[in-house]
């Protein structure tokens, strides 16, 4: 029984969570702490009033092969101007966006420690992104992995080929979910329904609420399986003696 409890108090942070409310992840340039940041540039500009990222971090965001990841956007000849504000928007969303939380992962990768997983997008965004990319080209489904760094830069691994997104990337969803290793999860839900997350918004950021929905899911998840455990326990005591 002890060796049980030991276990149970053992067990990971997301099993017996606790809030994961207004918080950064641990990664390359994300502040250890959300707050102000007036100065945030052009597309980042949303997450001006509480951000995980910096100004220089939102410049950066907006160029090509920036120092932030050495990513090259244009591996299959120059991405349109439509397909590439969504990869802006994403990075921004990723660097900046301080209700993550519920989402946020342990990641065993020698540039950040923490990274989100599973992120229910909205479907608006997802698709928009989708249809503004269809008519560019890339030659993986999986841009987090796999490409040729030899050049200090990502180029397209030499048994690939720079093919039409719809024939990498066939619906929305599976854009979304594959590009980024599970970062994102397609979702049906719409702006406003507080079940999903935003890249594009103005005003006060909608993420908030969404945030603090699935914290709340997670907490009462949590709740029940340690009152499971307790119980577990507790017949197990009594059994025994």
């Amino acid at each position: 029984m002890l060796l049980f409890l030991a276990w149970l108090l053992a067990l990971p942070s997301g099993v017996l969570s606790l809030d994961k409310l207004n918080m950064c992840m641990d990664g390359k340039h994300h502040k250890t702490e959300p707050g102000p940041e007036g100065q945030l540039y052009s597309q980042c500009t949303p997450w001006r009033d509480n951000a995980c990222c910096t100004a220089n971090t939102t410049e950066e965001a907006h160029e090509d092969n920036s120092y932030l990841y050495n990513f090259n956007w244009n591996h299959c000849g120059a991405m349109s101007p439509q397909c590439k504000k969504h990869f802006i928007q994403d990075t921004c969303f990723y660097e900046c966006e301080p209700h993550l939380g519920p989402w946020i992962q342990l990641a065993d990768e020698s540039w950040r420690k923490e990274r989100m997983l599973d992120v229910p997008l909205c479907k608006e965004d997802c698709e928009q992104w989708w249809n503004d990319c269809k008519d560019d080209l890339t030659c993986k489904t999986n841009w987090h992995k796999g490409w040729d760094w030899t050049s200090g830069t990502n180029k397209c691994p030499k048994d690939s080929k720079c093919r039409k997104w719809t024939e990498v990337f066939p619906t929305p969803k599976s854009m979304c979910e594959q590009i980024w290793s599970q970062s994102y999860m397609y979702t049906t839900y719409t702006k406003g329904s507080g079940r999903c997350m935003q890249l594009w918004f103005t005003g006060p950021n909608p993420n908030r609420v969404v945030a603090e929905y699935y914290n709340d899911a997670q907490r009462s998840r949590s709740l029940a399986l340690t009152t499971l455990l307790f119980l577990a326990v507790t017949s197990f005591s009594v059994t025994m003696h």
